[in-house]
């Protein structure tokens, strides 16, 4: 039997799938986020390395018998001095030399496209959008919450959290989000969300876009400021897959499948916003897989591409 491991990382959880020749999942766990920028590489070893023991196992098998893997880690290739470590990690994770590193917008698109032609959005703490199409491939947004990371949990979050400092003032009529924001913080008064995002969070990336749930069931609740924001989110993850599109060259009046990932559209709102916005000829898909069996399945295609389909444990 062959074995193909995919790990997913994202800003918040990374998820390890192993999965057979098959595409079948033999096992599945998660770790913490592998998002390393604000902390250091050296998060990325500890992770991957107890991550791979636990999901290998839980299925009941030795990780040289891994026949290929990919990792795809949030933030890959956007500093392209850390790209040999990150791989020299892997190796010393493996054991050996069968894998790829890259970004985790490609286990997304091969997650949710099944690996055919087409565009992949990504909303979870931060967005990012990646396509292939007749050979090409093209990727938009991922440009971390400083500057980017348009309609991301990160990015919700912190607009609603502008709405909640604004309604606490009187600059805009308070509605339900005042209430929602204060209620997911745990402040004792609006000025105590100061205290604990700033302070007691540290401003951390992943405790604030864990406050985009309160955003969006204010927007359901009828707050217009989040309903705003909601539609904003849908417009900017479209205008991901409208770059991508250009950026692969398809023509106007070709169809173009576009199928989405992440925790952001898990709201209703989202996804409905997202799909007004979609640039003309899109056809929208339900995700086939998540991004870490995705990521499984794009190591099978680069072992078959490189040759490798005999099983590790045979050579």
């Amino acid at each position: 039997m062959s074995h193909y491991l995919g790990v997913d990382g994202g800003g918040t959880k990374t998820a390890f799938v192993l999965a057979d020749e098959t595409g079948t999942p033999l096992a599945e766990v998660t770790g913490p986020g592998t998002y390393y920028f604000p902390v250091g590489i050296d998060l990325v070893e500890r992770v991957l390395r107890d991550g791979v023991a636990r999901v290998t196992a839980q299925a009941g098998v030795q990780v040289e018998t891994i026949d290929r893997a990919f990792v795809a880690l949030p933030g890959h290739g956007e500093a392209s001095g850390d790209i040999a470590e990150l791989d020299a990690i892997t190796r010393r994770v493996l054991g050996h030399d069968r894998f790829d590193v890259g970004n985790d917008a490609v286990a997304g698109w091969a997650g949710s496209l099944g690996g055919v032609d087409g565009i992949n959005i990504v909303a979870g703490t931060g967005s990012i959008a990646y396509g292939e199409w007749r050979g090409a491939a093209h990727r938009a947004g991922g440009w971390s919450e400083v500057f980017g990371d348009e309609g991301s949990a990160y990015w919700v979050a912190v607009r609603g959290l502008n709405a909640f400092s604004r309604m606490s003032d009187g600059r805009r009529t308070s509605g339900p989000l005042h209430a929602a924001i204060r209620q997911r913080v745990g402040a004792a008064t609006d000025l105590d969300v100061i205290g604990v995002v700033v302070d007691g969070w540290g401003a951390k990336r992943d405790r604030i876009a864990s406050l985009a749930p309160a955003v969006t069931e204010a927007a359901r609740a009828g707050d217009t400021a989040a309903q705003a924001i909601v539609r904003d989110a849908g417009a900017e993850l479209a205008a991901l897959v409208g770059a991508v599109r250009a950026g692969l060259g398809v023509a106007a009046g070709e169809t173009l499948p576009v199928s989405y990932s992440g925790g952001m559209f898990s709201d209703p709102g989202i996804r409905a916003a997202f799909e007004a916005a979609l640039p003309p000829d899109s056809e929208l898909r339900e995700p086939v897989a998540g991004p870490a069996l995705g990521a499984a399945l794009y190591a099978r295609r680069r072992a078959e591409v490189l040759g490798h389909t005999a099983s590790a444990s045979d050579r």
